[in-house]
């Protein structure tokens, strides 16, 4: 099997690599390798009933296949340069927009036509966050849903399958640079190719450091997000959630000066449990459908951490606190926030007494056991200030579920075409440290297929 192009990873930027591929030449040979399942096959074990927690399968359902970490996602395209990763440093500002609004354009062909557009522009909410000592971003969001992203999904797999060779549940163990191009070894077999695009995700942070070191690819260490995802009852953000649907709110700590933000929220969602190398932390997820909307929303809270010298890996550092979290609850803790601020452990009883609903079946246990003192501090500040715009954030029923860890791949030296080092070997997507949300690393993807034509022209 000789490709012309090899994509590494089945998520957003690969997929949307594939697609450009595909659209712009038919003739051209494409393998695409993915270490999880089809997205028919993809399910979480987790039903609440029989498996409770998370068991640790072989390939986490969640976090790998076609569709990357993205598939059951709410679904949120964030259409800004303001956050979500640095593509405009490489490409620019102008050109990264633009291929967001494309990569909508495709969503929006393939399923998405009748899911809105918000947007933050001119809304009376960024007054009233200054007023509170609270920044709203800018974004235009488009909110497909955990639902409507599946069927998206879908049809782009229907359109591709035919056109490029999938090769599902096929981890690629090694890649080789050769004298005309690359070599990818996958247990016992490997598979040349002219071009190869990299596009492995945030859970193959630990396969892209590996691969860096082997070919000598120069990296540097990236921040790592910590906190807890927050879950009240809707009613509370309806006022915001009802206009923006999400709104990314930053707030600087008057204690520490540490920057706390608000971060993937999901209005009448449910939180899930997440499995990234071993380690469960917590996520959230919403649905399009009205069946299957709850009473609640959730959010995470989250603190980054940047390391200097001679401390680097950011990664090891968040995985630390996870662990602790799972080692005390045996997955993720829920605490309430009248039980935090009191220095006291939530129990069962408390929890079921209160006034949310958790839509998560995890731990009752006490989180300043686990977070950096730090860190918790930051997150009880973001609460009050939050209560201010949104009165109720700081009731004690409010749940806090601990941990939720945002990990961030070490940034990968790559040009303003995004190549490493060797010519026609890119790096895009979570994998490359570059972008870090599915709108930025699906504009990866359609860059550097669009790259790869010219080449191959």
């Amino acid at each position: 099997m000789k490709y012309d192009v090899i994509i590494i990873g089945a998520g957003p930027g690969g997929i949307f690599s594939a697609y450009e591929l595909v659209q712009s030449n038919s003739s051209l040979k494409i393998g695409v390798f993915e270490s999880g399942h089809p997205l028919n096959k993809r399910r979480c074990p987790i039903d609440g009933d029989k498996v409770k927690t998370c068991i640790n399968c072989k390939t986490c359902a969640i976090m790998s296949g076609f569709g990357g970490a993205g598939a059951f996602s709410d679904g949120k395209y964030n259409i800004t340069n303001d956050f979500g990763g640095t593509l405009y440093e490489h490409i620019g500002k102008t050109k990264a927009l633009e291929l967001m609004r494309y990569v909508d354009d495709i969503n929006m062909t393939h399923g998405g036509q009748d899911t809105k557009m918000y947007s933050t522009a001119g809304t009376k909410f960024k007054k009233l966050c200054m007023q509170n000592k609270l920044k709203l971003l800018d974004a235009s969001v488009r909110h497909l849903g955990t639902d409507i992203n599946y069927i998206v999904l879908e049809n782009i797999y229907n359109e591709l399958k035919d056109k490029v060779d999938f090769h599902f549940d096929t981890p690629v163990d090694s890649l080789e640079v050769t004298d005309d191009g690359y070599l990818i070894h996958y247990g016992e077999e490997s598979a040349p190719c002219k071009k190869c695009i990299v596009s492995v995700g945030r859970s193959g942070s630990k396969w892209m450091e590996s691969i860096c070191n082997e070919l000598d690819i120069p990296t540097k260490s990236n921040r790592v997000d910590i906190g807890v995802r927050v879950e009240l009852p809707a009613v509370i953000f309806s006022h915001l959630t009802d206009e923006l649907y999400e709104s990314k709110i930053v707030y600087r700590t008057e204690k520490f000066e540490d920057n706390v933000r608000t971060f993937c929220m999901n209005p009448y969602g449910i939180v899930v449990n997440e499995n990234t190398n071993g380690i469960v932390t917590a996520n959230g997820h919403s649905y399009e459908d009205p069946a299957k909307q709850t009473e609640n929303t959730n959010f995470a809270l989250l603190v980054a951490k940047h390391f200097s010298e001679p401390f680097k890996d950011s990664n090891g550092y968040g995985e630390s606190i996870a662990r602790l979290s799972n080692m005390l609850g045996g997955g993720v803790i829920v605490q309430r926030f009248g039980d935090l601020v009191r220095g006291r452990r939530s129990t069962l009883t408390r929890v079921e007494e209160g006034m949310v609903r958790p839509t998560l079946a995890a731990t009752p246990g006490d989180l300043s056991l686990v977070l950096p003192k730090r860190i918790l501090d930051g997150i009880i500040e973001m609460i009050y200030a939050l209560d201010k715009i949104a009165p109720g954030t700081a009731n004690d029923d409010t749940l806090l579920y601990g941990v939720e860890v945002k990990f961030y791949n070490m940034e990968v030296d790559i040009n303003e075409r995004l190549e490493s080092k060797y010519k026609g070997l890119f790096i895009i997507g979570d994998g490359s440290g570059v972008t870090h949300s599915l709108s930025h690393a699906s504009a990866s993807g359609v860059y550097v297929a669009r790259e790869v034509l010219e080449e191959l022209h």
